[in-house]
């Protein structure tokens, strides 16, 4: 047996405690599938925080001052469980210039200087991973680099937020509204006090953009993922769309067409025969289509101090493995492409549109009018009483480019006095 493998550890909250648990309740395994054992040495906490208990539990040193760590010759690894872009995008930064390999969970940080770090990694001859970033406890990141290198992917789609997923699930199988299932989701914990990332669909974004990298070797920006969250999305509409055979789930995507990718994220419309729809509360799930396997789907929890701590021993394995065979400073994902965007006007769906018009004669016709006039038409028309003087009208659309999309909400604009409530894209062939 080889000796140990120490590892500094930045953050001691849920996730870095979740790191200690797993390396201690699969000692026996982890050291008889890389050779040595695998231990955290020291933990950089804050000098108010009191963890005293855990330090001596897992037989660790606690430090205020990074250097303590990255200038300790005894440590290899670094592993950055702090979150938030600053001081964490310095401290990986500088553990790398240290001669450290960095594990990280860090998906807003990646998303946004996931090039720059992965360069600077590469240039040091050092390791950093990630496959906490995404999907939590879903090894979605290593199946898409390792798994599917030799499959053309077409696209990533999935549910990789789990309080909306939470939030949806309630509004559907309770009939709760938008206000009621955030608040049950924040009593939980599956929300923050300041749901903003989560339910503007920012949090997926990240993880689209990420997912982008890997699927397709293209670096997006987050200003080019087109972004709607679920804030304030009607029960109504959730309701209306459970009558016509669908579920809406917060969906990332991103997709490949000749030889350009679209990354988005919004409320859509799945099928209930759909995979995706059967996925509940606070879960998460990545559904691939590929031109070698077909569709494939990987689900599990999407966060959580054990499921996130998993993923990031099992990175920390895969670097000591990369030490002792002497590869190390390799990208965690090798492939790259060009970055090409597809122009919105071949970009195609069906879409979901709620409508309030008033009831009276002649105002359906109108609707037809803008549509035809666009070269839309409608698949699906539901009509039903809202108040004595309107009437809330649900269509859904045949396939259409977005540049059709908002030519269409623009003549309901200017050419209608009918109110549009909202639009979702609908998913289907």
């Amino acid at each position: 047996m080889e000796k140990p493998v120490k590892v500094g550890l930045l953050g001691l909250g849920v996730v870095g405690t979740g790191v200690l648990e797993i390396l201690a309740d699969h000692q026996e395994k982890i050291e008889k599938s890389i050779g040595c054992p695998l231990t955290v040495a020291k933990a950089l906490v804050r000098p108010t925080e009191d963890k005293e208990d855990l330090a001596k539990k897992y037989n660790l040193q606690l430090v205020h001052e990074l250097t303590d760590i990255i200038e300790d010759p005894e440590i290899d690894i670094v592993v950055e469980v702090m979150g938030r872009i600053e001081p964490a995008k310095t401290f990986i930064a500088e553990s790398l210039k240290a001669g450290k390999h960095v594990v990280t969970a860090n998906k807003d940080l990646l998303a946004q200087h996931g090039s720059e770090l992965a360069s600077l990694a590469h240039e040091q001859k050092r390791n950093l991973y990630y496959e906490a970033s995404v999907a939590g406890g879903i090894p979605i990141l290593r199946t898409i680099a390792n798994s599917l290198a030799a499959d053309d992917i077409q696209e990533v789609l999935g549910i990789v937020n789990g309080t909306t997923n939470y939030m949806l699930t309630k509004m559907v199988t309770e009939q709760m509204d938008y206000d009621t299932a955030l608040k049950q989701a924040q009593e939980l914990g599956f929300a923050e006090s300041d749901p903003t990332n989560d339910v503007d669909g920012i949090d997926a974004a990240y993880k689209m953009v990420i997912l982008s990298k890997f699927a397709f070797g293209m670096t997006i920006t987050m200003d080019q993922v087109k972004v709607k969250g679920i804030r304030g999305l009607s029960g109504k509409d959730v309701t209306a769309a459970d009558r016509l055979g669908y579920t809406v789930k917060l969906i990332g995507s991103t997709m490949k067409k000749n030889g350009s990718i679209a990354a988005e994220v919004g409320p859509v419309l799945v099928p209930n025969d759909h995979p995706l729809a059967s996925i509940h509360n606070e879960f998460n799930a990545v559904f691939v289509k590929s031109s070698g396997i077909g569709e494939s789907m990987y689900y599990g929890p999407g966060a959580g101090s054990r499921p996130t701590a998993t993923s990031i021993v099992a990175d920390l394995m895969t670097i000591v493995n990369k030490i002792q065979l002497g590869t190390i400073g390799h990208r965690f994902s090798e492939y790259t492409q060009p970055t090409q965007l597809t122009p919105p006007e071949e970009i195609v769906s069906k879409y979901f549109l709620s409508l309030k018009m008033p009831d009276e004669t002649g105002q359906f016709l109108q609707l037809a009018e803008i549509m035809a006039n666009a070269g839309a038409g409608l698949e699906q028309v539901v009509q039903e009483k809202a108040q004595v003087e309107n009437a809330r009208v649900v269509v859904i659309t045949h396939k259409m480019s977005e540049t059709t999309m908002n030519q269409i909400q623009k003549d309901i604009a200017e050419k209608t006095n009918f109110e549009l409530l909202s639009t979702m894209k609908v998913m289907g062939e």
